[in-house]
Formats: C-alpha cells, structure tokens, sequence
C-alpha cells in the first residue's frame, strides 16, 4: 500500500503548466496601470493642485490639509473607474511583512441611504490597533493608539478592488513602529549631508538621491509537497532531510532553461507587477535547483522598498494559482545554497551618478573618490550595525556558508579603485585624478566584438563590494524588510558625510591663506587632505580576498572588525553609544525608539527559534520514531522468520545487516527521545527568564544547538529506514520540479 507521500508526490508531478492568457499590450503600454501615477495625478487633479504635489514629491514641500481634499478626490475617480470599492493604509509594522485593514468607501447620505465618499482626512491619517504590532513596550495592551499617515512621495496603487495607500506607522506618542518612518528621516539625512559636500564640486547640485536595485531570490515547490512538510508549512525551512544524491553539483541549474511550468508563474508574476509599477528587468534560475531570481531596475530607494514588500506579497498569490509555494526563508534546505536580497545602493544627484567613474574632469573624479571613501568611512565605523542591520534567525542560517557572504562586513574595491586611493593617499597633491573606465578586451575570436571591461572585479565573498557605479550589500535576507539594511546604511553614510565637510570647512581658512595668489584652490586642498585623513582610516574594512577562509577571520580581528556570529548578541549593536549617537544625531531614531525595536528583535529571534524547537520535536516523537519503529519491527520479524527457516547459526550468518540496521536504529532512535527531552528542558528554562535579551542569548546558546544535533540523527535514520515507509517528501522529490 502507498504511504500518503508516494500520494502527494505522484500527484505534485502530474502538475500541468497554467495557462496563462498574454496581454496583446506590450509591458510599457499596461506598466503601471493599477498606480496613480504622475500621468494620473495630471488627469484626475487640478493643475494647481496637480502642481503642488509635484513639489512635495521632489522637493520636500509641506504638503497642505487642503490639498489632500482635492488629491483624494481625484483618487476616488480614479480608482471607481477600475472597479475599487475600499480603500486600505497600506504599512511596513516591525513583523518584517505588510499590514492594512480595508474601509469601503460608503457613508450615511443622511436620509436612510448611502453615498459613497473618501476626504482628505480619510487619505492622510487612519487609527490602526497600535497595541496588537510589535512595539517594544512603546505600546502597552491597553494603549492601543497609534496613527499610520500618507506617504506622498511612494505611489498608490490598486489590489483586487481596494486602493492601497502606502503609509508610516507611529505611535500616539509619536515614535516609529514601523520601517518607512526612520527610512524616509534616513533619506533625508544622506540627501542634505550629500548635497552640502557636492557643493565643493558643483554648486548647482539641488538634491541627492538614494537609489536601490534589489535582487530578489526564491525558492518554489510544489504546493502539495509542501503542505506534506509541516516543517516548511510553520517554519519556512525542512527542519530535517538528508541531501539528495544530486543536488546543485553539476552547476546545470544556473542560468539553465527556465521550466515550463516556472516561466508561466514567471509571466503572469511580472504582468502583475509592471502593472503595480514595479520594473521588473531580469528573470532566471538560480544556483541551486527550484530556486530562482528576479530584479528591478533602480529606484529612488523608498519607492524600491514598497516595491520589494509588494512583490513579495504578489510572488505567494501567484504562486499558489500555480500549484507552487514560493519560499522566501534565507536557507530553506541545508546541504545547497540559500537565498539572499543583494540590495545594489547608490547615490545620485539632479545632474548624475556620485559613484560613477571616470569623470570628465580632474574635480568629477576627486568627487567620485570622495563619495566612495565616505561611505567606507560610515561602513568602518559602524559595521558591527550594518551586520545587525540584516540580521535575523533566518538569515544567520545563511551568513557564512559557502554562498553567501561572511558574518564580518568588509568592501571589495576592486584593482583599480584601490590603487587609486593608495596614489591620492601618497602622491603630490596636483597629480590625483586618473582613473580608468571601461578597458577593451580582444578575444581574438573575429565574430565576437570587444568586450568592455568594467573597471572592478566581482567578489562574491565580500558582503559590500563596489561593483562599477554602485556597492553592492549582499548580506541582506531573502525575506527581509529592505528598509532595515538601507536605514542602517544611509544613516553610517550621512554621518560620515557630515563629518567630512566639517572637517574640511575648518580647514579651507588656512589652505586659503596658504595658497592665496598661486591660482590653488584652498577648498581643494582641504579636500583633498581630509581626504588622505580618511582613506588611512577605513583602511582596514577594505579587503579583496577570500571572505570565507579562516585566515580572514583572524585577520578581521586584527584589523578590530565586528567578527560576532551570535544573532542575539548581534543585535545589540544599535544600542552601541556610536549607533545611538548618530541615529539622534541625524533625527533619525531615538534611544527610547531603538531599544524599543531592540526588545522587537530578540522577542522575535526567540519565537522562531521555539517554533522551530517545538515542531521539531513534535516531528521527532510522532512520525520520525514511531516509522523507524515500525521499520525495525519488520526487520525483527524478518530476523526471526530466518532463524526458523535456516536455523540460528546461518540465520545470524544472512541477518548480519539487517541485525546492524535493527542496531543503528535502537541507538539513533534512543538519541532523538533524549535529545528531545533536552529540548524541551532548555526551552522550559530559557522561557522563565523574564528579560528578552537574555531569553533570546539562551535560545541560542542552548535550545538551537539540540536542534542541531536532533537533525543529525534523523537525517541519518532517512538513509536506513524503508524508503515506502518515510512520512515526509524527501529533498529528491522537493528540490526537482516537473
């Protein structure tokens, strides 16, 4: 007889691809369809009205109670022609997904009848349960307050039949509980910080933009398979399975055909989001088989942000209408490789990209090596916070494996940046400014063109590499919030940015005097020597080697880089006295509002970690060991059925092996009912402890490492028990789409 997971596989592989119907548009003509764009905001607003909402949007303007009368009128219009019926405020809480509560837009006429009505009011502010989302102890259970209020400057945008208002979440008090709030004070910080040192080389600048390009990375499995893992089903991740013979070895998954099956959820998943007005560019496979990717093209960082938590939303509703689940924890099977968010971060102003190279001038490329040593100088300082800034349960599973980048955060240049920091740090001040672009290469093959090459390297070990015009964070999660890295970031690099040109402004007095009548720019000079300051600096964040070898670790240590592992010790670097001071400094976050997210962290370090503990061990005790019972009951019977047809000395001769298997199993099974007992004694002890910080260091240190050990034993007993006896899909049948 079948067990039910030679069912539920049988049936996940007769799966036939969706058909799903092409748009005869092309993508540019349905792009942003469902979103209240700029184009709309033309149509639908007066002109006046229409004008002073583009100046909030790219200039910061207050924007008037009046004026949001006249925008939600136009919305309303709008939206009722595609069929809208409610609206939502549409925000990031502190559980790292999305929250809204939907309103129709109905309302008492007044004469026993209903109008249907949205106001200024109802666009700009709403009243959401402040009490019921993580806050840190900012909220107490019977304070339940707390305003969520219109983001002007990130579209609104159209799901199904309600109207989605992207907004920040704070409190009645008015911190932040939410990730939009301190991103956007983030932004800001690193635009007036940037603008003021572009000034030094282009007075005309206006504004500095923070750009995001994420790379979004996933796996998908067959939706039946998955609801037969309770493992995946509560936790994201196999909490156990041994590896399959063949996994990502071969390297043929990589950039290979896309299945069938996969490229119709690919379709319809992109139709849907360039209608959302996300620009979806690149699709394919991914290292490790069932796991795929999808990127944008760049964005102002706040509008990538929204954009990412949408798709990600979207990317689980697509998937199910395909049969799949789309997994999006860091690490969702051990033994192949997990999946991170690269978060590609630039700078640019009104008149071009700060970190593109070469310029036109010797002042463009001093520029450029300004803005690329600064943001070193903010990541030197404050690694250990960029670490904590993508940290999670989840993605501590991935930091260090052979896939992803270390749990030490250090920049990989490249040949050519760096020799170019070392000639500005040692050579005479008129002979700074040469840097290579593009070089050619000549493959001698004469039907291929030359190629051009850029002027860095890639290192995929390095966890913040300068990759052409841009850094490239990619220790950032798969499933995380974008806007904790990019907070963490932007903030490190206004700082140092801050304090660049004010070390400079002291300066200028005496390079003036000192060059006064020579034809020398005194400004110049004091750039230039803040500079050379600077690169001797960050020096020891820079390293272009192998990022996993155990050389670099002792070397990091050396050089005083963050090398902590420990998730929850991890975290406690926002409340360094650095990270305090700079996040108050810049009016980003308050102490009160980072211990707060603090407490956040561990709370939530520590609920995974026991959800995890407790399926685990439920997993352990009512299927792992009652099958491999059964399995050894056979192999006993089998024994004994020997011993009576051939006697006990050829029997025990013909047994041998079923009498080792009989053995191991004892002994491994034996193993799993002790370990789990100790499993559930250490959560017993971590959860009297009443302090969070403590309680998650505990989990830590004393329920994950069972874990560990438990798997090992069940991942072994997999290899011995009866193949028609295991309850649960194994990774040949998750990992291998048909």
């Amino acid at each position: 007889m079948q067990t039910l997971r030679f069912q539920v596989v049988g049936e996940a592989f007769k799966k036939k691809p969706l058909e799903v119907k092409t748009p005869s548009e092309r993508p540019y003509e349905y792009f942003g369809r469902k979103v209240f764009s700029r184009e709309k905001m033309y149509k639908y607003l007066p002109k006046e009205v229409y004008a002073q909402m583009v100046d909030v949007i790219d200039n910061g303007a207050r924007l008037d109670r009046h004026v949001a009368d006249h925008v939600a009128a136009g919305m309303m219009q709008w939206a009722k022609e595609q069929g809208v019926t409610h609206y939502t405020h549409w925000f990031q809480p502190l559980t790292e997904g999305t929250a809204e509560k939907h309103d129709s837009f109905i309302e008492h006429d007044g004469k026993g009848g209903m109008i249907e009505e949205f106001t200024g009011k109802l666009l700009v502010q709403q009243e959401p349960d402040a009490s019921s989302f993580p806050s840190g102890g900012i909220r107490a259970t019977f304070e339940a307050r707390g305003y969520s209020a219109w983001d002007p400057t990130s579209p609104v945008f159209i799901i199904d039949d309600t109207l989605c208002i992207p907004t920040v979440f704070i409190s009645y008090t008015g911190e932040a509980l939410d990730y939009k709030a301190p991103l956007l004070k983030a932004l800001k910080a690193v635009n007036t910080a940037a603008t003021e040192v572009c000034h030094y080389f282009d007075p005309k600048v206006k504004k500095v933009t923070s750009n995001l390009g994420w790379e979004q990375e996933y796996f998908l499995v067959d939706e039946g398979l998955y609801a037969a893992r309770p493992d995946l089903l509560m936790t994201g991740r196999t909490l156990m399975g041994h590896d399959s013979a063949k996994n990502q070895q071969m390297d043929d998954h990589y950039f290979g055909a896309i299945p069938e099956r996969v490229a119709a959820f690919m379709r319809d998943l992109e139709m849907q989001a360039l209608e959302l007005g996300i620009p979806c560019k690149t699709r394919h496979n991914e290292v490790a088989p069932n796991q795929f990717e999808l990127a944008p093209i760049f964005e102002e960082t706040n509008l990538a942000v929204d954009h990412n938590m949408l798709l990600m939303s979207i990317m689980k509703t697509v998937a199910r209408k395909h049969g799949f689940r789309a997994l999006l924890h860091e690490k969702p099977f051990a033994g192949i490789n997990g999946s991170g968010k690269h978060n590609n971060w630039s700078l640019s102003t009104d008149t071009g990209v700060l970190l593109h190279a070469p310029g036109k001038t010797a002042v463009d490329n001093l520029r450029f090596a300004v803005f690329v040593v600064e943001t070193l100088m903010g990541v030197y300082r404050h690694n250990g916070l960029l670490k904590a800034s993508i940290m999670s349960a989840t993605n501590a599973h991935r930091l260090g494996a052979n896939e992803a980048p270390p749990a030490i955060i250090s920049s990989f240049l490249g040949k050519q940046v760096s020799e170019l920091l070392d000639h500005i740090e040692k050579a005479d001040k008129d002979d700074l400014f040469s840097v290579a672009g593009k070089q050619q290469m000549d493959l001698s093959i004469p039907e291929i063109p030359q190629l051009l090459i850029d002027n860095t390297d890639r290192n995929r070990t390095s966890p913040f590499a300068f990759t052409g015009n841009r850094f490239e964070f990619r220790a950032v999660g798969s499933e995380a919030n974008c806007a904790s890295a990019m907070i963490a970031l932007n903030a490190a690099v206004a700082e140092a940015l801050t304090d660049f040109k004010r070390r400079v402004d002291e300066r200028i007095p005496e390079f003036s005097r000192r060059y006064e009548g020579t034809g020398h720019s005194g400004v110049m000079h004091a750039v230039i020597d803040v500079l050379r300051e600077d690169i001797k600096t960050c020096r020891p964040i820079r390293f272009d080697g192998n990022g996993y070898s155990d050389e670099w670790i002792e070397e990091a240590t050396r050089r005083g880089l963050d090398v902590e592992k420990s998730c929850p010790r991890v975290f406690e670097r926002y409340l360094s006295e650095e990270s305090v001071r700079m996040f108050e400094s810049l009016g980003i976050m308050t102490r009160k509002e980072l211990e707060a997210r603090n407490e956040v962290k561990w709370e939530t370090y520590t609920k995974k970690i026991q959800i995890e503990a407790r399926v685990l061990g439920d997993l352990s005790v009512n299927h792992i060991i009652p099958v491999a019972t059964r399995y050894q009951s056979q192999l006993l019977s089998n024994v004994e059925d020997m011993t009576r047809v051939f006697g006990e000395e050829k029997a025990a001769r013909l047994s041998e092996r079923n009498m080792k298997l009989i053995e191991e199993i004892a002994e491994r099974t034996s193993s799993i009912e002790m370990m789990a007992e100790e499993l559930v004694n250490a959560r017993k002890l971590a959860n009297k402890l009443a302090d969070e910080h403590a309680k998650a260091i505990a989990y830590h240190d004393t329920v994950a490492p069972w874990m560990d050990k438990i798997r090992y034993q069940i991942d072994k007993l997999e290899l011995v028990v009866d193949d028609s006896l295991w309850p649960l899909p194994k990774y040949r049948e998750l990992l291998f789409i048909r």
